[in-house]
């Protein structure tokens, strides 16, 4: 059984390199979709019992480990130097360098990279990501797949 749960976070970023306006300093209301699969879960009198996992639980283990990490953040790359650099002289302001460059497709990728382990089997029923949708527009997304 597959189950996805989905959240939303701004964050900014640009992308050094590109031809196009994506090259300047710039934000987007992003989206997230978790996709876990395992098997429903039927023990008697369980919270949990026919669930693969609460959703809300997915919910809180996404916000703790990734969302509230990069919400209001501006997600910058560790090779754009002057950005970071610039970044940092702000006091107190919220950076995430990573060591990509923040596009959709790797956004996703790090951020299953991150999630994968927070959802390890917590109810012995087979319980693992599947899949991260990041979308970065309505129209313009990335999955980063098992």
């Amino acid at each position: 059984m597959l189950i996805t749960r989905r959240l939303e976070f701004d964050a900014g970023h640009r992308i050094p390199n590109h031809n196009s306006q994506c090259r300047h300093l710039h934000g987007h209301r992003y989206a997230i979709e978790i996709t876990l699969s395992g098997q429903i879960i039927a023990a008697e009198g369980v919270s949990e019992q026919g669930m693969v996992m609460d959703f809300s639980e997915v919910k809180t283990i996404a916000q703790e480990t990734l969302v509230n990490q990069w919400d209001h953040a501006f997600l910058a790359y560790r090779g754009d130097a002057a950005v970071v650099a610039f970044l940092a002289s702000l006091p107190e302001h919220k950076t995430v360098v990573l060591d990509v460059v923040p596009t959709a497709e790797n956004l996703a990728t790090v951020a299953f990279r991150l999630l994968d382990a927070a959802y390890v089997d917590r109810y012995a029923n087979q319980l693992r990501l599947e899949q991260v949708r990041l979308y970065e527009t309505p129209n313009n997304w990335a999955d980063a797949r098992r």
